[in-house]
């Protein structure tokens, strides 16, 4: 009987010619069949957004050695519902999110396109990480994230994750040998600030930029994913599709004696 490779199924919300995507199957394709499915041009901060009223369009782009590389024009979770419904010949054995160009760490984790790929291969129980690199440049440099990347997909690969847990994977703007190691940590407490910019059209019309300035609020927390890059770790979090606040249920219900309304 043919023993077949393990199928990894890959987005992104850079786009499929992003070159973080693209150096992300140079290192993982020697762990099985690559299906890509990613969005035709850039949307960041689509977090889990999919296409209710815009009909949706796949493109073969490459297929070859394994790999095929589709492109679709709606959201990141688009991209992933398309590629499980019309182009995997199999449930994947992993879903990988990246390399994304910038940080997800923190609250970004609820922006993220591509946090919005892992929770939703995360949501059909497949085993699902995101990879994001602290440097939102084109031709930003990915090779130093080799050796981890590798690990991390052998591993999960390996031995799976707990159901409901996907990994949120950021890695600091630093060279090849000088991440200090790697640190498993929550997200941290943090808020956008200063997010709308608005200028005056010549034409007389007003308009707004959506921008924005990150604040860590708890700095000196080193148990965080925004200490451990700022500090020259990698920054791995695992995050679980399950955001219940139990710590709350108690209280909650005190407001009405413990009785449903």
């Amino acid at each position: 009987m043919e023993i077949k490779r393990p199928l990894l199924l890959i987005s992104n919300d850079d786009g499929y010619q992003a070159k973080g995507i693209r150096q992300l199957v140079e290192m993982v394709s020697e762990y099985g069949d690559v299906i890509i499915c990613a969005p035709d041009e850039a949307r960041s901060g689509f977090s889990c957004a999919f296409s209710a009223t815009t009909p949706l369009r796949l493109h073969l782009r490459e297929n070859h050695d394994g790999i095929q590389i589709w492109s679709c024009n709606g959201t990141p979770v688009d991209c992933v519902k398309m590629a499980l419904a019309e182009l995997c010949p199999r449930k994947p054995d992993m879903v990988i999110g990246g390399i994304n160009h910038g940080d997800n760490a923190s609250v970004n984790t609820h922006y993220s396109g591509t946090m919005g790929v892992t929770l939703e291969g995360c949501m059909k129980y497949i085993p699902s990480v995101a990879f994001s690199l602290c440097d939102h440049r084109d031709d930003a440099d990915f090779e130093p994230l080799r050796p981890f990347v590798k690990t991390i997909t052998e591993k999960i690969l390996a031995e799976g994750l707990p159901k409901g847990v996907c990994l949120n994977v950021n890695f600091p703007l630093l060279e090849e040998g000088d991440f200090r190691g790697v640190r498993v940590c929550r997200m941290a407490h943090g808020t956008w600030g200063s997010e709308v910019t608005k200028c005056h059209h010549p034409r007389g019309y007003d308009y707004w930029w959506m921008v924005g300035h990150y604040q860590n609020d708890e700095p000196e927390a080193e148990d965080t994913d925004n200490w451990a890059l700022t500090h020259g770790y990698v920054a791995i979090t695992p995050t679980r599709i399950d955001v219940t606040a139990y710590s709350a249920m108690d209280q909650v219900s005190e407001w009405f004696n413990g009785n449903h309304l």
